[in-house]
């Protein structure tokens, strides 16, 4: 995440540390050397020399590699669909000796017609099974199901912020409205309904990383890459509400927004709003980057986690620093506190998220989990006694508290999983992720819904962090990203689990 200085994309990209050079190495096709043919004796630069090009000779190269995989790939589906086409011809000879035929022979229509005959309705059965084990792959990657579609409305895009935002939060007091934290070392406060922002907080010098709100007052707490997480107050007052637009669109709408240019943004940015410039309290004890920051039940402590591999728990009336939280390898990437007990949970860049209990105000205990094999980027407790974990290595696990010997769920998915969140009334794990879907399951690991991702809306960058409202019986969810904008949404919960 950037942390000191620079506000422009370019630094904010650079100074992500090591998993923001990983998430450049995120796409599904394998950097391998290339094994193309040439001439023996002749460089691959030797062949590009004289070519009209402006690209460093070791860029070209690259490309070429990873065209002549894309090649390879292609070439490989060519010839198993040549092989299954072969197949179908010889079912058809097998089949018009027995008097039976297969409709057409296409495998593009995929229809067997099958007679009284037990042995022919095996093989279709099995030519049936062949066909679509081999299409699957190219067919989900472009249309999903009717079936597993649920309706999604588009609510409001929020557009202002100069970087990418990296965390969003709603807040637990009345007005609500959302809060977000951004590279370009602001956090701002928006009204859910018209998208305008209300509030400006500039009081870091580097990238904010997380905010988080009070549970009962109008406070906000906010994570820095200038080794700080502040504590501020702010006041504002809802515009009117507008009519919602007539948008909507079913979930697993699998529309590519690459059309879409980078700078194309809608909406006004925060030009003339108030701003909050000095905070009421400034922790300061970590030495490296404050990656996140949350209120333990109560609002009267915050805990704060850091790349220092420490996280700190401090009084908010005296900025004291109680307990500094020690034991993880590497640099931690997030922390939660529990909504109703003194539990806290903190994740890690060392593949671990370890759990520190606060019940006892005599000691506190901790656990480690090692249920990854990559860094941990989330983990986060729902409202029961589970804890949901995500990780860089693309999977979400769900734990019981009772027991955590063992996830109780995993779900795999094809992307890294950021910064998740969980629906405080429904229990559903909303995942965003680094190839720009936001995909939605239950606590049982079943998938849901994914968000809708066409020209006309969705995220054109990584997904950094998902938040829920489930406010005056609507459900609302919250999805920020690296495109430099928040998206609201409406959730159509009864149909989502009518579709379960």
């Amino acid at each position: 995440m950037p942390v000191e200085g620079g506000s422009s994309s370019g630094s904010a990209s650079a100074a992500r540390h090591p998993k923001q050079k990983r998430k450049a190495h995120s796409l599904s096709i394998r950097r391998t050397n290339s094994t193309e043919e040439r001439p023996p004796g002749i460089s691959r630069g030797d062949m590009l020399e004289g070519q009209d090009s402006k690209l460093p000779l070791a860029l070209r190269n690259n490309l070429l590699d990873l065209f002549g995989q894309i090649e390879r790939e292609f070439e490989n589906l060519y010839i198993e669909n040549i092989e299954l086409r072969r197949e179908i011809d010889s079912l058809n000879e097998r089949l018009t000796g027995d008097g039976q035929t297969i409709e057409g022979g296409d495998p593009t229509k995929g229809a067997l017609k099958t007679k009284a005959s037990h042995s022919t309705s095996q093989l279709s059965q099995k030519l049936k099974t062949t066909y679509k084990a081999s299409t699957s792959k190219i067919v989900s990657s472009f249309k999903a199901t009717a079936g597993s579609r649920a309706l999604c409305q588009l609510l409001k895009e929020y557009v202002g912020h100069r970087d990418g935002i990296w965390d969003l939060s709603v807040t637990r007091t009345q007005p609500v409205v959302l809060g977000t934290a951004s590279a370009d070392h602001s956090a701002l406060l928006w009204s859910i309904e018209t998208g305008k922002c209300l509030l400006r907080y500039a009081g870091h010098v580097g990238s904010v990383n997380s905010i988080k709100f009070h549970p009962t007052e109008q406070m906000a707490l906010t994570a820095s890459g200038d080794q700080t997480a502040h504590i501020w107050r702010y006041m504002v007052q809802l515009p009117a509400p507008q009519p919602p637009p007539d948008v909507s669109a079913p979930c697993d709408d699998d529309q590519d927004s690459s059309d879409r240019e980078e700078g194309e943004v809608d909406g006004e940015g925060p030009f003339e709003v108030p701003t909050v410039r000095v905070a009421t309290a400034t922790l300061k004890s970590h030495q490296g980057v404050v990656i996140a920051a949350d209120w333990l039940v109560g609002g009267r402590q915050v805990v704060t986690a850091s790349w220092d591999r420490a996280a700190n728990l401090y009084e908010v009336e005296t900025s004291e620093l109680v307990h500094t939280l020690t034991g993880h390898d590497q640099e931690l990437t997030h922390c939660c506190t529990h909504p109703t007990q003194r539990l806290v949970v903190t994740s890690s860049r060392d593949t671990t998220f370890r759990l520190w209990d606060f019940r006892d105000p005599s000691i506190h205990s901790v656990n480690v989990f090692q249920g990854h094999t990559d860094t941990v980027t989330s983990a986060v407790f729902t409202v029961g006694d589970n804890v949901v974990s995500g990780s860089d290595d693309r999977t979400v696990k769900v734990w019981d508290l009772k027991n955590m010997r063992s996830p109780i769920a995993t779900i795999r998915t094809d992307s890294a999983v950021n910064r998740i969140s969980v629906s405080a009334n429904q229990r559903i794990i909303a995942l965003p992720h680094d190839n720009r879907q936001v995909r939605l399951f239950d606590m049982s690991g079943v998938r849901l819904a994914r968000l809708p991702r066409s020209n006309r809306m969705g995220h054109r960058r990584m997904v950094c962090c998902t938040a829920w409202n489930e406010e005056n019986q609507s459900c609302n969810l919250f999805t920020c990203g690296f495109d430099r904008q928040a998206i609201g949404w409406n959730i159509n919960i009864p149909a989502l689990l009518q579709e379960k």
